[in-house]
Parts: structure tokens; sequence; C-alpha cells
């Protein structure tokens, strides 16, 4: 019996931002695997099997999923997102290189829309010419290579996105990420605090960097940083599509 395993994007939050792919192989699963709210998101329905997990779970999960598919089951691994970007895609295939993969299954990643995309598109088009997005949690690398890419990146005037900015856990990371910052770029510079885009929780804010503070992040919120030529125009912000052979 042929198995298979996705994984699959569920996007930011909204059901109507799941893309017809994702829903299809959702319908199509016989067993659902992934972080306990993302598994709530997924209807119950006969013949679908649920199977939540911790968030610091992946290659565990990763490996259920390969199992199911060996007994012949079509698993789905859900991420929020898209599970390419500081998700479950890249611990799928960590599982497959450790366990000598053969080649022979089914495998498919599905992308979704991003949260940092979601952000960008409610404030304008902020991310609108060269950009990077970094994570800024030290689980998985240490603390010293969030500060080194940070300032990399500001160095090289990209525009910015931050997953993970501030847990209960780390609230003072947040802060020294703000301190670098205003190290390396000019207090004016536009930053977005998106929390929660599109579920009903949600909430935009656009403050200076000189304003921004680390109280105005939490886990749900994707931070963007402008790159010295991004702007208001009214309500939106966004970053022009040229720059000058000069540089900013």
């Amino acid at each position: 019996m042929s198995g298979s395993v996705v994984v699959a994007g569920l996007g930011p939050g909204d059901p109507m931002l799941v893309t017809p792919e994702v829903q299809v192989a959702l319908d199509r699963a016989t067993d659902i695997l992934g972080y306990i709210p993302y598994v709530a998101r997924i209807a119950a329905r006969p013949g679908l099997t649920l199977h939540p997990s911790d968030n610091r779970e992946e290659l565990a999960r990763a490996r259920h999923a390969l199992e199911l598919a060996r007994q012949g089951h079509h698993a789905v691994i859900v991420s929020s997102g898209d599970p390419g970007v500081f998700a479950m895609a890249s611990a799928l295939f960590e599982a497959l290189e450790a366990g000598a993969y053969d080649g022979n299954m089914d495998i498919r990643i599905l992308p979704g829309i991003t949260a940092m995309l979601a952000a960008a598109a409610k404030a304008g088009a902020p991310l609108g010419h060269d950009f990077c997005a970094i994570n800024l949690s030290d689980n998985l690398k240490p603390w010293s290579i969030v500060e080194q890419r940070l300032r990399m990146a500001a160095r090289g005037d990209f525009a910015m996105a931050f997953y993970n900015p501030r847990s209960k856990s780390r609230p003072h990371q947040f802060a020294r990420v703000l301190e670098i910052l205003r190290e390396e770029c000019e207090g004016q510079r536009l930053v977005i605090f998106a929390r929660a885009v599109s579920t009903p929780d949600e909430a935009l804010r656009t403050v200076t960097l000189e304003q921004a503070t680390p109280d105005m992040a939490d886990m749900r919120t994707v931070v963007i940083v402008g790159n010295s030529l991004t702007r208001q125009v009214g309500q939106w912000v966004y970053t022009p599509r040229a720059v000058t052979a000069s540089g900013p």
C-alpha cells in the first residue's frame, strides 16, 4: 500500500487564506500532525485521525508522519504560514536524512501565505524591495548568530521581518534587538508591529525606531523594519522599488 507525506502551510489564521491546493490535501488526509493550536484548526471527520503534539517535538512529528506513510496512510503535517519558513518542511528533511531516505516515498511541500507577507499586505508594501527574514528565537541557534545577522542586515539596508520577537522566557532579547537597530540605523526608520494578522485579535501599529519599545511585541507579533527609503503615504507604509546607483 502506497502512502504519502504532505507538509502544508495553513496561512496566518484566516481560513480564507488557506490555498485550494492545501485544502485538497487536508480533505484527502487520513492523519493530520502538527503543533497543538495548528491541528485544532482542522475539523474532525470520519476517517481522519488528529495527532497534536508540543511545539518542540518537530523531529518526532516528522518521523511519525513518515512511519504512517510507510503503513499506507496519507499524512499531512500542518504548519502555520508557509511550512518552509521557520517551520516543518526542514524538520521533515532532517528526519529523512537521518533515516536513510530510499527515494521512493511520495512527499510534497505545499506553500502557504506567511505571517510576514500577510502583515506586509495589511501595512501596504514595506517589503517592496530587497528584504530578509530573521527568527529572533535562540532555541535553535546561538544568540550571537542572531546579533550578527541583525547587524549585517541593517548595514546592508535590507528591510527586515522578525519572527518570534519576544517571549515570556526571553523578554530581554527584543530590547537588545532595538538597541542594535538604533546603533546601526537612523531613529526615524519605520517599524511595523503586526499582531495576529488575519485573526479577530489583529492589531497593526507603525512607529519610528526611536519610539519603538520592547512591550510592543510578543510571540504573536511579526515586526517589520523598513529600509532607509521606506516611507508612509497616509496610513500606508511602502518601500520604493528603485534605488539610485549611489545607494541610500
